[in-house]
């Protein structure tokens, strides 16, 4: 009884809010094709829930190692494993991972899905985000198919029994994309990112090599680039950080925020809850991301 009235007196002076197992942080892992897949698509949210003391970690199954015009191999692996750092640095996220698996190479093979599962498991994952399998990229459709392939495994334990299997089957999602076959993205969750905009820019400019070399290299503006840093964000800003927010985005914005809040929204990000892993309903979804209606 004493022990009772002492927590809620304490309680009391922390807000008025008693802990419980509610309150265990959030574990979210993100799995994706190359080094910076994620970024561009969900880096805001993963700032948003680590600020609020949940643990994200992004791995990504190839090591980047084609993704430049002039360096190949294990040096451009080892530096895009750096920038992947940093970029997690910048985050504020638990962890980065680039996994070594070829870049251009992905085929979802059974040891490739064996390593999804275990680092699904191993970060005990109440979230999941993975790629769409329909995307211009074939090692993109690939990711989207091993984490798909997962969704179901990562609870059975005698599949990949070196790993201990998860207790319950977490909620799967898919980031955003612009394809349209064989069915446009559904925006089933929508996050306002405004408050970390900087910082997520700030994040996505860690991949120097993709963003400053190799992805304008291919879209042969190059010699667009500039040299100052100043110069370099606000030309970044530009090519990769134009507000976002299509019609259905907004929609799915008023549905978690209201229509106040959702019209003066400038940038989100957004999710579609996959047909796979466990079917959040409404109450679950806003515990899974706390961040929406605030």
């Amino acid at each position: 009884m004493r022990k009772i009235l002492f927590a809620l007196i304490f309680a009391l002076f922390c807000g008025g809010q008693v802990a419980s197992a509610q309150d265990e942080p959030l574990r979210i892992i993100a799995v994706f094709a190359h080094p910076d897949d994620a970024d561009s698509r969900m880096s805001g949210t993963a700032i948003q829930w680590a600020k609020m003391g949940h643990k994200v970690k992004f791995v990504s199954i190839t090591n980047g190692d084609a993704g430049h015009f002039e360096t190949g191999g294990a040096r451009l692996a080892q530096r895009r494993r750096a920038e992947s750092e940093e970029a997690a640095r910048r985050y504020g996220i638990a962890e980065y991972k680039t996994l070594d698996n070829h870049d251009a190479e992905l085929v979802p093979s059974l040891h490739i899905r064996k390593q999804v599962i275990r680092e699904i498991r191993k970060w005990n994952a109440d979230v999941v985000v993975g790629l769409r399998p329909n995307d211009y990229h074939p090692d993109h459709r690939y990711a989207g198919i091993l984490v798909m392939d997962a969704a179901y495994m990562v609870v059975v334990p005698n599949s990949v029994s070196d790993t201990p299997a998860l207790d319950k089957n977490p909620v799967f999602l898919y980031m955003r994309d612009r394809f349209k076959r064989p069915y446009p993205f559904q925006p089933d969750i929508a996050v306002i990112i405004d408050d970390v905009f900087d910082q997520k820019i700030y994040g996505m400019m860690a991949h120097e090599s993709q963003y400053f070399e190799w992805l304008p290299w291919v879209d042969r503006r190059l010699d667009e680039v500039p040299k100052d840093p100043a110069q370099r964000r606000e030309w970044f800003v530009n090519w990769r950080g134009r507000p976002n927010i299509t019609p259905e985005i907004r929609k799915s914005l008023e549905k978690w925020y209201g229509s106040e809040k959702a019209e003066q929204a400038v940038y989100a990000e957004a999710f579609e809850i996959a047909e796979y892993g466990r079917q959040p309903s409404e109450d679950e979804v806003r515990r899974l991301f706390p961040m929406l209606g605030q």
